[in-house]
């Protein structure tokens, strides 16, 4: 894929870097500290300029999210960043439509009016909030059936939501596939991240990790975090989440 860096600095803000620490200096997240300095590319998760198509001037890198990112030059003089999408090329044509006829990679529609079957990203779960489904390297959704007011989709985990058919969606799947084949080479590409070593609890003291102590290289028990939460198998959602009744299989 061809990538041509174009900065438009109208989009890309700064980026403040906490080091795990509070307004005290004291470490309230472990393993956080240093990285590369970042800067933010402003996203439009919204896709809210309707009828006005728009040109794909550059694909470029975010080193805040896994997938490229696509400047898009509109016909009225607007400029704005979206997720890329795989076979999005520069000089591409994309639209916004209510009532979009062209079902092309790019172009971004509600639910209601894109047909059963299309692999689509940037779903959104509320209308005009922005995108929340479908939005890291290589991830996608499948349409699967629509009724009177929802549509089923299938996100990339193969679960199964009902989404408002006004809630717009975009066209194909995520750029940079083969992301998810990264290999890290060395312990400073972490550090580059802004990761820091982490030490393993089995070999704390029993005053500081749930699972230190004991005689030689004891397990510690069932794996869990400094916390005491258990770290595997231990399920953090909600049972009473306000949206678990539009999950179909959990």
């Amino acid at each position: 894929m061809k990538r041509i860096k174009i900065k438009y600095n109208k989009l890309i803000y700064s980026k403040n870097k906490t080091g795990g620490r509070n307004n005290l200096g004291r470490i309230t997240v472990k393993h956080i500290g240093g990285g590369h300095k970042q800067k933010y590319r402003l996203i439009d998760y919204k896709r809210d300029k309707i009828d006005i198509e728009a040109k794909v001037k550059t694909i470029e890198y975010d080193p805040n999210r896994t997938s490229y990112i696509s400047l898009l030059y509109y016909k009225d003089g607007e400029k704005r960043y979206i997720l890329s999408l795989k076979g999005l090329s520069i000089g591409d044509k994309i639209l916004s439509s209510k009532r979009l006829l062209n079902f092309n990679i790019g172009n971004s529609a509600p639910l209601k009016i894109i047909p059963i079957g299309t692999i689509i990203s940037s779903i959104e779960n509320i209308p005009g909030k922005g995108a929340i489904y479908s939005r890291s390297a290589g991830t996608y959704s499948i349409l699967l059936s629509k009724d009177n007011k929802y549509a089923i989709i299938k996100l990339s985990s193969n679960q199964k939501k009902m989404i408002l058919l006004n809630c717009m969606a975009t066209i194909g799947s995520i750029s940079n596939i083969n992301h998810k084949f990264l290999k890290l080479k060395k312990a400073g590409n972490n550090r580059w991240r802004g990761k820091r070593p982490r030490t393993r609890g089995v070999a704390m003291n029993p005053i500081d990790h749930p699972m230190g102590g004991g005689e030689g290289k004891a397990s510690g028990g069932h794996p869990k975090s400094y916390k005491g939460i258990y770290s595997k198998g231990f399920k953090t959602r909600r049972r009473k989440n306000k949206t678990s009744k539009y999950i179909i299989n959990k």
